[in-house]
C-alpha cells in the first residue's frame, strides 16, 4: 500500500514538473484572416477553471502610420489601416455569449467556466473592398497557466523559488483534480456505452422478430394461394 502511495505521488511530481515546463512563456499564436472570412479556436475547459485571453492585430509590414502620444513624446504608436479591424465573440459549450467586441485592433477578456466542454472563440474580419489580409495574434491560457504568477510575487512580495514552489503545488492539485474529471468521464463514457449496447441489443431482437413475423406471414399466404389454385 505505501509502495502505491509513493508510485502515485512520484507519478504526480513527474506530470508536474513536465506539466511546470509546458506552462513556460510561449509566443502567442498568430494567424492571417482573409476579410469577410472567420477563424474559430476551441479550448476544452473545466468547471471552475479561469481562462484569460490576449488579441491584436498585426501591423502590416510597410503599412501604417505613426502618431506621437501626448503622454510619451518618444514613443510612437503605429495607425493601422480601417480594413485591419476584427470582430471576436467567445461563447461556451451551451452557445453563451462570454465576450464580444466589434471591429478593433486589440483586446482582452477574462472569465470563470460554468461549464464543462469546448469554449469557442471566433474571429471574423469585416468585408473590404479590395481584398485585405489582416494578421493578429492570440494568446489564451486557462487553468494553471492563466494565472498572473509575477502578480502574485509582487503582492505577497515573495521570491522567485516561493513563486515556483507555490506553482508547483497548484499544478499538482490541477492535475490531481484533472485526473478525477478524466475519471469521471471515463464513467459517463462506460455508461454511455453499456446504454447504447443494451439499445442495440433490443433493435436486433425487435428486427429479428419483425423478420419472423414477415416470413410467417408471407408462408401463410403462398399456403392459401395455393389451396385457392388446388395446387396443394
Amino acid at each position: 500500500m505505501a509502495a502505491r502511495s509513493l508510485h502515485h505521488l512520484l507519478l504526480l511530481l513527474f506530470l508536474a514538473g513536465f506539466h511546470s515546463l509546458s506552462l513556460s512563456p510561449a509566443a502567442a499564436l498568430r494567424f492571417d484572416l482573409q476579410s469577410g472570412h472567420t477563424k474559430c479556436i476551441s479550448d476544452d475547459i473545466k468547471v471552475g477553471a479561469m481562462a484569460v485571453g490576449k488579441y491584436h492585430v498585426v501591423v502590416p509590414e510597410g503599412g501604417g502610420s505613426t502618431s506621437s502620444s501626448s503622454s510619451s513624446s518618444s514613443s510612437a504608436q503605429p495607425l493601422l489601416p480601417e480594413s485591419h479591424r476584427v470582430s471576436l465573440r467567445v461563447t461556451s459549450p451551451y452557445g453563451n455569449s462570454l465576450h464580444y467586441s466589434e471591429n478593433v485592433q486589440s483586446g482582452n477578456f477574462a472569465f470563470t467556466a460554468s461549464e464543462a466542454g469546448d469554449y469557442l472563440a471566433c474571429f471574423w474580419a469585416p468585408d473590404h473592398r479590395p481584398t485585405a489580409t489582416v494578421g493578429f495574434e492570440f494568446d489564451w491560457r486557462s487553468g494553471v497557466s492563466a494565472r498572473d504568477w509575477t502578480n502574485v510575487a509582487k503582492k505577497g512580495q515573495v521570491d522567485m523559488m516561493e513563486v515556483e514552489l507555490k506553482k508547483l503545488e497548484d499544478t499538482i492539485n490541477s492535475i490531481h483534480e484533472e485526473m478525477f474529471y478524466l475519471r469521471a468521464r471515463e464513467e459517463e463514457m462506460q455508461e454511455l456505452n453499456r446504454r447504447t449496447n443494451s439499445r442495440m441489443a433490443w433493435l436486433g431482437f425487435f428486427s429479428l422478430a419483425i423478420c419472423l413475423s414477415v416470413a410467417g406471414l408471407q408462408l401463410w399466404h403462398l399456403k392459401n394461394f395455393f389451396e385457392r389454385k388446388k395446387l396443394l
